[in-house]
């Protein structure tokens, strides 16, 4: 597969640059994960103009066609930028399960939205003592005439109280263990919501569901292979994380490059001290097999058949992952000395972030038991 960008994906990879360059710099996000609504509504309509939204998108729902390929310089972009805006959440999950599981009229009626950003989605999927296995779900739907009833607790839903609609995932009764899919407003009777900042400056919350209605319209149609869908959609996501690692990595390298050249002890800079620069190398090294591997994800959810396969490259790719997130994220900040962890330092807000990411979508130990569990 070429990853290489044709003309036109470079003219929006560099559009995108100078937008996240002009309006997104450090103080402008900080001031944005200090606000109560916790991202940037500006922002948000800026990036549906410039159609990063309906990248992965069919033309028919006001897309381009994309897939997670033509995603990777965007969400690179996105991590070296810290971007907190619900992208993943909208873009590679809620649009990714309605593309797998929704019905035509909900597609119709939702996906043009997505790209023109009227619409932002939050998948509520998790569970207590779940951890990351997809198939734990203790929420139930009951059937009520021409609709469901809803009840559970879903923990930490990322993007959840910035979302203007809910994908809830729920064990139908009386129906052999299927799982429902459905949307659900956040301000609906019967949802309580306790909203939570993530370590990375993000917003979260926990969810409880108490007898709440969803009319047939708004439940996607139920599909015998309900787990293997949202596995789908998560691995979908993980690749798109993946791709944004990349770019927060990218950041860090060279924020600690600079800093070796400029910091001055003894009389020269610290980068002239051998082993500074090795550490260095081991950074860079460990930032380019990371690009390797996030770019064989993000191409085995867009091509791969096999759900076998697409699994375990995507788990291949998490591990090694993690494992540069968390390596050059402790070097970046030991690099820097006590100032890498001021709140004042990029660097910092950075370290915050890939040390999410090592644990976003399962964690090294997960996904090595996936890994396993389909060599």
């Amino acid at each position: 597969m070429n990853f290489d960008l044709n003309e036109e994906q470079q003219l929006f990879a560099a559009s995108l640059k100078r937008f996240l360059g002009k309006d997104y710099a450090f103080e402008a996000r900080r001031r944005i994960i200090a606000s109560d609504a916790g991202f940037g509504a500006e922002v948000w309509r800026s990036l549906a103009e410039l159609g990063a939204l309906g990248l992965p998108l069919p033309s028919d729902f006001g897309g381009i066609g994309g897939g997670a390929v033509e995603l990777i310089s965007t969400m690179e972009a996105f991590g070296g930028a810290l971007v907190v805006e619900p992208f993943v959440s909208t873009v590679g999950l809620g649009a990714r399960l309605l593309l797998l599981a929704g019905s035509s009229e909900q597609k119709a009626r939702l996906l043009p939205r997505i790209a023109d950003g009227s619409l932002r989605l939050a998948f509520a999927h998790r569970e207590a003592n779940a951890r990351y296995d997809v198939s734990q779900v203790a929420a139930s739907a009951t059937r009520d005439g021409g609709g469901y009833r809803l009840t559970g607790r879903k923990r930490t839903v990322l993007d959840a109280p910035v979302a203007d609609r809910l994908i809830v995932s729920a064990r139908v009764v009386d129906r052999d263990g299927l799982i429902l899919l459905a949307l659900v407003e956040p301000t609906a009777r019967g949802v309580a919501m306790r909203p939570q900042r993530t370590l990375d400056g993000r917003r979260a919350a926990d969810i409880e569901f108490d007898d709440v209605r969803v009319p047939i319209g708004d439940a996607m149609p139920l599909h015998a292979n309900g787990v293997a869908t949202i596995e789908a959609a998560i691995d979908f996501a993980t690749a798109l994380t993946c791709a944004e690692a990349v770019g927060a990595m990218r950041y860090a390298n060279d924020a600690t490059l600079d800093y070796l050249k400029t910091r001055k002890q003894f009389g020269v800079t610290i980068g002239s001290f051998q082993a500074l620069q090795h550490r260095m190398v081991d950074m860079v090294i460990d930032a380019e097999q990371a690009r390797s591997m996030a770019s064989l994800a993000c191409a085995a959810v867009d091509t791969e058949s096999d759900a076998t396969r697409r699994c375990h490259t995507v788990s291949a790719a998490k591990i090694r992952i993690a494992d540069a997130c968390r390596h050059i994220a402790q070097e970046s900040v030991q690099l820097h000395g006590g100032m890498g962890m001021t709140d004042e330092m990029k660097v910092s807000h950075t370290f915050r972030r890939l040390t999410s990411i090592a644990q976003e979508f399962g964690d090294v130990d997960h996904h090595l038991a996936r890994f396993a569990a389909t060599a």
